[in-house]
């Protein structure tokens, strides 16, 4: 009796070894089930996406900080210094020409509006132009499918369908296809 139970344990272990090693190793725990299922890990490349961007401007923003600190280390007051000599010589050339810039800059501003709106409104134009044609190309496609579905959806009066449309709607479609074909070889 004794042995009968013993093997009984040490097939049902077997077994068990047998399904673990066919299914890859032992199942979740109970609690990490639960804890899988409660989470929303759902599959977002978008959000992926936009987080490993977040992380990489992140990373390219502490280089920048580095490098300037680096510079202002290096560079110190002189830079500063610099900056304070260059803005006092372009202050004496700014007064000259800012009294003959002020006569023209009007006049060339009105100019230069006056183009780019042009430019904006033949553009829109020209945009508002093709829109219309896909539009009217769109319509008579439909209206083209509409004839075509009443034909084909026509019965008889015993509720047959009609088979003079659909065997012209097959013969126009075998000539197109045989056009096609030798316009391609030739």
């Amino acid at each position: 009796m004794k042995k009968n139970e013993e093997r009984s344990d040490n097939r049902k272990k077997h077994s068990m070894k047998r399904n673990i090693s066919r299914l890859g190793g032992s199942g979740l725990s109970l609690e990490a089930f639960a804890n899988a299922k409660s989470k929303n890990k759902q599959y977002n490349p978008a959000l992926i996406k936009k987080q490993r961007e977040f992380y990489k401007n992140a990373k390219n923003v502490n280089k920048f900080k580095k490098l300037v600190k680096q510079q202002n280390q290096h560079n110190g007051r002189s830079l500063a210094q610099e900056h304070d000599k260059s803005v006092n010589e372009t202050d004496e050339y700014k007064d000259k020409s800012e009294r003959r810039m002020r006569k023209n800059s009007a006049f060339s501003l009105e100019e230069l509006y006056r183009k780019q709106h042009e430019e904006k409104e033949k553009e829109r134009i020209e945009r508002e132009a093709v829109l219309r044609v896909r539009r009217e190309e769109r319509e008579q496609a439909e209206t083209r499918r509409k004839a075509m579905r009443e034909k084909m959806l026509k019965k008889t009066r015993r509720g047959q369908p009609v088979m003079k449309y659909r065997i012209e709607h097959l013969l126009e479609t075998i000539q197109g296809s045989t056009k096609n074909a030798a316009g391609s070889k030739s």
